[in-house]
């Protein structure tokens, strides 16, 4: 069975982005140190154009993840810039009910049925897992499916913003695997699903 890893940027806080779920505030502190490390750990959480910009990691093999999931506000921001596949080194799916056909053959709209989709991707005999880009509803509705998190936690607070998962109370809990302290401020927290 594959795994789902929600791997998401979020402030000290726990939101993902401001009300609007515009996150751009948290990009300066993609520094070198960082950068290094995402390069290193996690290559294919990283656009394929950014790659492609980054020069050196245009053609880095996918470490962990050969699939993507997610939600249509996370993909409209690659859209607004003219991009229909953010994640071409990846297997690409949008989770949305209003998107209609897609823009790109290379990524497939879940428009219905997310978490028996989710299911079935999980169900399918390959050795790299899928990767959960958000959004905050996205989290919410597969949340009994994540298996894994990642959160990048940047030193900010905004009081009031996007959660980490738009859902009702739930208590769900994970077991803390390892803690990355970053020069900036920064901390990458790695959770394993509770058995």
């Amino acid at each position: 069975m594959r795994k789902l890893t929600y791997f998401i940027a979020c402030t000290i806080d726990g939101f993902i982005g401001d009300e609007a779920g515009d996150a751009s505030f948290m990009y300066p502190f993609v520094d070198e140190q960082f950068l290094e490390f995402l390069k290193t750990e996690y290559p294919e959480t990283i656009s394929t154009g950014a790659r492609r910009a980054l020069g050196d990691i245009g053609d880095l093999p996918n470490r962990r993840f050969d699939t993507v999931v997610q939600g249509r506000a996370s993909y409209e921001v690659a859209l607004k810039e003219g991009i229909t596949s953010p994640y071409a080194h990846l297997r690409e799916y949008v989770a949305s009910r209003t998107l209609g056909e897609s823009p790109d053959p290379h990524v497939e709209i879940i428009a219905a049925d997310l978490v028996a989709r989710a299911r079935e991707l999980k169900a399918e005999d390959r050795e790299q897992g899928i990767y959960l880009c958000g959004g905050s509803q996205l989290a919410g509705e597969l949340l009994d499916e994540i298996d894994d998190l990642v959160i990048k936690t940047y030193p900010v607070v905004l009081g009031t913003g996007m959660p980490m998962f738009g859902s009702g109370f739930d208590i769900t809990e994970f077991t803390l695997d390892e803690v990355r302290p970053f020069k900036n401020g920064a901390l990458v927290r790695t959770y394993s699903r509770k058995r």
